[in-house]
Order: C-alpha cells, then sequence, then structure tokens
C-alpha cells in the first residue's frame, strides 16, 4: 500500500525553509541512507549523518535531480534506479539484530529524472514478502513496523514490466519491545496525524520524536482546538510510546460534552466532515493507536469519556489526569469502512478530545524464507568467490519467481537449496566449505572453474549429493595434493542411491565417491541398483535388443505407426505377445545420434504413469531403437484434425490436459534437478487404448537445467508456434518455456486448430494466439470452441480452461505459473458442474490516507 503526499499537504508546509534529509543519526539504533548521494555527510541541525547507500546495496545507478523539494521534510535531491535485474535489494544490519522491532521508512521521489514524464510503478518488498506497490509522480512515503526473524533485513524492489524501479531515502530506527505490540505479520503505516497543529513549521520528526516517526499536522475546522505552553515532564512510565511533548501540547475537541467526536475512514478517503457511506476496498484488518493527554486545567470533574469502534466491535472508557499521556490501543478490527466515536461520560461541560492518532494495516506475511544455514551459506559462498550475478539479491528462493540464476530449491517449510550450478564462473581459490553447509543439496556443479586443493571429505558425506568438478585441473582427492608431472583433468560425480535425475551425461571418466576415495562401478549400473520412487509408477526391466530381434518383432518392419525427424516407429509384438512400438533412427535422420542416446537415457530411468514407457534398446554401431510401449490411439495432433473419424468429447479433452500436465509435472517437480521437455507439442502427446495421455519424444530434453538456469541451450530446440517470445530473443528455454507450450497445446484442445494456422485467404500462415486473443478479450467464447464439438461443452468450465491457457502464454516467462499449479486449476475445471457466464473481475491499488471527521 503506498501513502502519497497530497496537494493539501505540500500547502501546509510549502513555507518551511529548513531541510531535513532521511539520514543515519549517530546513537545506536538508527540506519538511514540517503539513496545516491555523493558522498556522506551530517546536518548540522539534527546532528544526523547522511550515509551514501553503496555500503548497503551492489547494484543500482545514481542521479541527482537539483532543486527538486516536495516539502521541508523530505528533500528529495538523490535517487537510485535500478535499470538491471528483476529485484534489487538493500541489506540493513540493525545492531539489534533478529527479533528487534523497527521501524522501516522508505522515500520514493520521482521528478521526472528521466525526462519521460511517467512514474514507473514496481513492488516493493520487506524480506520474502510483499510490501506495497509504488507509482507515482509526487513524493510517496512507506512505512512499517517489522520484527526480522533473521539478523539482516533485507528491502527489495522488483520490476513489474512497468518501468525502471528507483528509490530517494531508506530508514531504520529501532523502537523498544513494549510498544507496537505484534503477535505476526507487521504493522503499514495508513496515517499518522498531530491534531490541533495549525502552523506549517510544526511538522514534527527527530529530534522532537526520539523514534523519528514523521507526524502530519493537521487540523479540523468544525472542531474546537486546544493548546498548552506549560512544560511537560515526559520522562515517567506513563509515556512508553514516548510521543513528543510538541505532539501532546496541541489537541482537537468537540463544540460541547453532548456531541461526540465521530471520525470515519476508508483506504482512500481525505478528510471531511461528512459522515455519509463511504465507497470502501476490501475489509483489512486495522489497529488504531490513539494518544490522549489533558492540557487544559479543569476546575470540575476531569475529563472523562469512552472510546467506540465500528458499533462496539473494540470499546474503552479513559479518564485524563492533567499532563499525563494515555495511548488507547485498539483491538485488530476487521471492516472496509472504519468508524470511531468518542463520547463524554461526565456532565462538566467538557468535551472529548483528542490529541494525536496513528492507524496501521496488519498485513500477513505469507512467504516462508528459506532456511537460515542455507542462506549463510550460500552468501559465503558468494562472498568467498565474489559471485556477481543480477539475481543473487536478497532471498535465495523466495519468492519463487525471484530464485537465484543457477539454483533450484525445494518448496517445504522452509525452503531449502537443493540445486546449485555455478560451472564455467571463474570460480578460484579452494572448494569453501560452506558448500558442506547446504546440507539437502543433491546436485551441484562447480565444472570448468580454476578451483585447486584437495576435494573436501564432507562433501562426499551429504547424503542426497551429486557432483561435477570437471574441468579443474588443480584439483585432487588426497590432502595435500601430490605432486604430478602432468596435471590431468577430473570429473568427480558423486551420486546417492537418492538422486536419480543426475550425471546423464558424464561422457569422461566418472569416479564414484560413495565412500572416499573408493570406486564403484559405471552410471548404468548405479541406475539398476537405484530402487523405486512411490511416485513414479513399477519401472519396467530394460534391456537390450540385437538387430535380428528387433526385425523378428516388426515383422521385418513391416507395418509404419508414425514416422519424424529420427525416422519411422513400427508396429511390433514381444515373445509374450505384448504390443510395442519401436522407433528406428535412420541414417538420415535430422534428429542425431546425441539427442537419440539422450531420449533413451531418460526413458531408462524416468517412470511416471503419463510418459511413455521403455521396454529396452538396440545399439550395434549401425543400428539404433528404442523399444516402448505401443499406444494404441496415437497422437493427439491426429485426433483433434478436421479429417479424423473420432471426435475426442469435451470432458475427455480436459482429462487428457490434465494426464498431459501430471507428466509435465512430474518432470519438472519430480526430478531433481528439474527435466525440461523442449519439445512439448500436441504431436508428442500419445493416446493409449483408453485415451489416457503420455508424454513422448524426449530427444531435446535436458537435465540438471534449473527454473533459472539460462543455460539450458544455445541452440536450436523445439517446434515453431510452440516457442515462447523468450526463445526469440536468446535461444534458451527453461520450465516456463515448457509451460508455454503446454498453453499452445490447451489451445489446440479448446478450438481443434494448430498451433500454426491458415489465414482465412489460405496464403499465408498466422499463430493461434493472433487469431484468439481478440475473441477471446470480445468475450465471445463459442467462436473458439472446436466446431466439431457442437456446442457440448460446459461454458464455465471453457472458459476456466482459457484462463489457465492465457495464463501459460503470457510473452513475460515470469509471469506464467509453474505446472504444478497449472494442474491444481485443471483438476478443479474437472469437478466443475456449475454453468453459467464468465466474469472478470479487477482489483485496483488505493491510496492511505487519514479519516474523515464529523
Amino acid at each position: 500500500m503506498e501513502r502519497s503526499i497530497t496537494a493539501f499537504s505540500f500547502a501546509l508546509l510549502a513555507s518551511l525553509t529548513s531541510a531535513l534529509v532521511l539520514v543515519v543519526q549517530a546513537q545506536p539504533g538508527f540506519i538511514s541512507i540517503d539513496c545516491g548521494a555523493p558522498n556522506d555527510y551530517t546536518d548540522e541541525n539534527t546532528n544526523m549523518t547522511y550515509k551514501v547507500d553503496d555500503g548497503f546495496i551492489g547494484s543500482g545507478k545514481n542521479m541527482s535531480i537539483s532543486g527538486l523539494i516536495y516539502q521541508s521534510n523530505l528533500r528529495c535531491t538523490n535517487l537510485r534506479f535500478f535499470p538491471d535485474g528483476l529485484r534489487n535489494c538493500y541489506t540493513l544490519r540493525p545492531d539489534q539484530g533478529k527479533n528487534g522491532k523497527y521501524l522501516i521508512r522508505a522515500l520514493f521521489c520521482y521528478g521526472n529524472y528521466d525526462g519521460k514524464n511517467q512514474a514507473p510503478l514496481f513492488d516493493l518488498y520487506i524480506d520474502v514478502n510483499y510490501w506495497a506497490t509504488v507509482g507515482a509522480s509526487s513524493a510517496i512515503v512507506e512505512e512499517i513496523i517489522y520484527v526480522p526473524k533473521a539478523d539482516d533485513i533485507r528491502v527489495c524492489l522488483v520490476k513489474t514490466g512497468n518501468g525502471v524501479p528507483f528509490i530517494s531515502a531508506l530508514e531504520l530506527r529501532a523502537l523498544d519491545d513494549d510498544v507496537y505490540p505484534l503477535e505476526s505479520g507487521f504493522l503499514q503505516l495508513s496515517t499518522r496525524i498531530n491534531l490541533g497543529q495549525t502552523s506549517v513549521v510544526n511538522w514534527f520528526r527527530y529530534r522532537d520524536d526520539v523514534y523519528d516517526r514523521m507526524w502530519t499536522p493537521w487540523h479540523f475546522p468544525n472542531w474546537s482546538t486546544l493548546n498548552t505552553t506549560v512544560a511537560i515532564d515526559l520522562s515517567n512510565d506513563s509515556n512508553a510510546y514516548k510521543v513528543s511533548r510538541d505532539v501532546l501540547q496541541t489537541a482537537q475537541g468537540t463544540m460541547s460534552s453532548s456531541s461526540p467526536l465521530y471520525l470515519q475512514w476508508t483506504t482512500d478517503a481525505q478528510p471531511t466532515n461528512d459522515a455519509t457511506s463511504l465507497p470502501g476496498a476490501p475489509p483489512k484488518i486495522w489497529i488504531v493507536y490513539l494518544h490522549f493527554m489533558e492540557i487544559e486545567r479543569l476546575s470540575g470533574p476531569q475529563r472523562e469519556f469512552t472510546i467506540s469502534m465500528n458499533d462496539n466491535q473494540f470499546a474503552e472508557t479513559v479518564s485524563l489526569e492533567y499532563l499525563k499521556p494515555v495511548v488507547v490501543v485498539s483491538r485488530p478490527v476487521k471492516w472496509p469502512v472504519i468508524t470511531l466515536s468518542i463520547n463524554s461520560m461526565n456532565k462538566s461541560g467538557n468535551p472529548p478530545i483528542l490529541n494525536a492518532m496513528e492507524i496501521y494495516n496488519v498485513v500477513d506475511l505469507p512467504n516462508v524464507p528459506t532456511a537460515h544455514d542455507d542462506v549463510k551459506a550460500i552468501n559465503d559462498i558468494k562472498a568467498t568467490y565474489h559471485i556477481k550475478r543480477e539475481s543473487w539479491q536478497g532471498d535465495p528462493c523466495v519468492p519463487s519467481d525471484y530464485t537465484w540464476d543457477g539454483l533450484n530449491c525445494s518448496h517445504g517449510n522452509p525452503p531449502r537449496i537443493i540445486s546449485l550450478k555455478l560451472n564455467s564462473s571463474n570460480l578460484m581459490g579452494h572448494i569453501v566449505p560452506s558448500l558442506s553447509h547446504l546440507s539437502t543439496i543433491e546436485y551441484l556443479d562447480l565444472s570448468n572453474n580454476q578451483l585447486t586443493g584437495a576435494i573436501p571429505k564432507t562433501l562426499a558425506e551429504l547424503p542426497h549429493l551429486s557432483f561435477l568438478l570437471t574441468g579443474n585441473v588443480h584439483l585432487c582427492l588426497a590432502d595435500p595434493c601430490p605432486r604430478k608431472k602432468k596435471q590431468e583433468t577430473i570429473l568427480v560425480t558423486v551420486t546417492s542411491v537418492s538422486s536419480f535425475c543426475g550425471a546423464l551425461f558424464s561422457a569422461l571418466a566418472i569416479i564414484w565417491l560413495i565412500k572416499w576415495k573408493q570406486t564403484c562401478s559405471k552410471t548404468s549400473e548405479a541406475f539398476e541398483q537405484m530402487p523405486e520412487s512411490s511416485e513414479r509408477t513399477p519401472r519396467l526391466k530394460n534391456r537390450p535388443f540385437e538387430y535380428g530381434e528387433v526385425s523378428k518383432i516388426t515383422g521385418n518392419f513391416g507395418q509404419v505407426i508414425g514416422k519424424g525427424g529420427f525416422g519411422n516407429v513400427y508396429l511390433g509384438t514381444l515373445d509374450n505377445g505384448t504390443m510395442v512400438a519401436v522407433k528406428m533412427l535412420s541414417e538420415s535422420s535430422k534428429q542425431g545420434y546425441k539427442e537419440f542416446q539422450a531420449e533413451a537415457q531418460l526413458l531408462a530411468i524416468l517412470h511416471h504413469g503419463n510418459l511413455v514407457s521403455l521396454f529396452g534398446y538396440c545399439d550395434d554401431s549401425k543400428h539404433m531403437a528404442l523399444v516402448y510401449e505401443y499406444m494404441a490411439n496415437g497422437n493427439l495432433r491426429q485426433h483433434l484434425s478436421e479429417d479424423h473419424p473420432k471426435i475426442l468429447t469435451w470432458s475427455k479433452r480436459r482429462q487428457i490436459a490434465v494426464d498431459a500436465a501430471q507428466g509435465l509435472d512430474y518432470l519438472h517437480n519430480g526430478c531433481k534437478p528439474p527435466i525440461i521437455h523442449r519439445d512439448l507439442k500436441t504431436s508428442n502427446i500419445l493416446l493409449n487404448e483408453d485415451f489416457q495421455a503420455k508424454l513422448a519424444d524426449f530427444g531435446l530434453s535436458r537435465a540438471f537445467a534449473s527454473e533459472n538456469d539460462s543455460h539450458v541451450s544455445t541452440r536450436p530446440a523445439g517446434t515453431f508456434g510452440y516457442l515462447g517470445p523468450e526463445f526469440q530473443s536468446s535461444g534458451n528455454r527453461d520450465k516456463k518455456s515448457d509451460v508455454y507450450s503446454f498453453g499452445i497445446v490447451l489451445f489446440e484442445l479448446i478450438t481443434g486448430q494448430p498451433a500454426v494456422m491458415r489465414s482465412q485467404d489460405g496464403c499465408d500462415f498466422i499463430h493461434i494466439l493472433e487469431w484468439l486473443i481478440p475473441i477471446i478479450e470480445s468475450g465471445d467464447i463459442h467462436r473458439i470452441m472446436d466446431p466439431r464439438l457442437q456446442g457440448k461443452f460446459n461454458i464455465n468450465s471453457a472458459w476456466k480452461v482459457v484462463e489457465i491457457a492465457m495464463s501459460c502464454t503470457q510473452p513475460r516467462a515470469i509471469q506464467r505459473p509453474d505446472i504444478n499449479h497449472v494442474l491444481a486449476e485443471l483438476r478443479e475445471s474437472l469437478v466443475s458442474k456449475s454453468s453459467g457466464s464468465f466474469e472478470v473481475t479487477s482489483s485496483e491499488i488505493h491510496c492511505d490516507s487519514v479519516p474523515m471527521a464529523r
């Protein structure tokens, strides 16, 4: 949520002449950063030191904006902007460390610094959780009260595709533990006002406020105003919140004791005395802090009144003593419109008063950060090897859209690092001990670096780890390393029984370090020894076939049932009567030996009900063949073509979508590291006799590819029409590229049309999305549904699948969901039985403000 400083505030404060910039104060517990400032300096009036931000962040560029002053307390003369990377994070290290309570405030002054005259829109995160969306041409102050669970606090600016994030200042103030109690989440400031202030010079913060809270002067014109110049002693225990005497010296109240002091507000309302119904935002949870002090000498009874919120959801009685502060903290109230009523309890003629008020929104912290030991280890690795990657900021695993490049993480509570790729990263020196502290890591690639010394024994003792060290010519297994006349390149792979997707493409000597310095069998033998996973279907025993046996089971290659870039697929029958499909690699194959071998290796170890099963293989140097299960109903593309005699019902199409998603989910999330299919299309989705769908054709697939791996492939892979926009620019593919391809498959199921269609005049080709999107935006779903369905489909479920397909085919990979989310949505669509029309709702960002008064 954002709080924009309104034009009313500007006018109120325009005559201020002294200026304070957000700074770091010499006293313990204060951190302030003048973002983009060229040097540190100290303000003479406050003795607060302005710090440059270089020590807090390693990315971004500085900019000065001469003469831009929004108000005296916010001198917006510098900023730091972040043209590179999706997420850029400041790291704050307060002396109090974790579990301390802090006020954290960020300032954003756009000032048209980039000459575009259009303020960017971006997100602000506190550690791994969303804080606010920032976007306004005026000055914006975002403030929270937060209790971190780690010693480091990270404030991150995240791109949303709407311009370059920037920041003008960042502050942290340590608070005492007994103020602003927090059971969970954090408190987000909506309003903090100092009532009864009519002078523009009385905008108070440090030094007037020891916590450096910013008190906005406010005056309701239809209320009476009280003030005093009497010296106030606030050193006693009754002033736990340490509200400034300057704030408490003024107050406002109603004109008579018979009139209640009434306030009402929403997230987007401005001050007014109109108590009519307001258009409310969605309900939030609010906590209100009311600050009172009697500043008038009363001759009769002391001032006494009742406080109630939202029809007595919260109620309390208050009695005021002269010059003694009282703080009333409401219980959390959930309501789109908040009403506060303060009513006098006596007939002394003394109306209720209010000196100051703070309103906070209670915000949940839904995301759990990565395990502390993993975070410490990966940051030690980053520092030791001086790794500079754009994405290596903030939490390494969370949020999942911003996982560090080269990392793959589990989705547990907390998330853990399970894969790390640092190959070809120019790493030098010994293998850092912190690598051994990643206790749940399954795959580690340190190949093609300049590492030296002995391989730590602690790496081999990690229970799940496989790792590669090829290309590090000065590594050895002994400690100290023996002298060699000629250094040899060594490739080390450590594989436990639980990491079954590793080391598929090892080409050099492979050394198994299950016990230190003890070698074992080859990878193919190790695969045979691996136990079955509960997530997999029972594995079939793969066996080698002689070429003569292949010829026999296919009847001398008598019946062709499919063709591809690799060659023909033949129908065969085993001795036990089982029908099989035999894929032969032809000499003129466009697919190539490596792709064919990759498919054989993958199918040998991948076992799932929605992946084709391998029975065996043939490799006699002249002939290569794969023998896998026969899929009686061919491929999905055949069934969607206009001339196919069998029409797939809408229900069957949805089930096929679920089957295919289950297979892809297994590859992406059931394999650690994940496997990218890279050629998902309707012709590679096969159907058995029961129309159960299974993924096929793994010749282009790649293992060891994490979600954020930018080096999955640097050569062409996949089929035109199914490739996401990112492939056109980089040639690389990842999990989100498979999701894009799956979205195209969904649209083919919906429409019956191929991924690339002929234009109406038949002279050109257009992509299916070019035809679909304008029709979808018009809301006419019947125009895109496969006419062969003859209108026999549930409109709600059809729209649901359209929604899912649209989310999968978003132009930016980061905007696409993970396949496990897609699978959950598709399963939900299967059980949908309602009918009716499709309705789109939208949410808006609202600015917080102060309450209405009556």
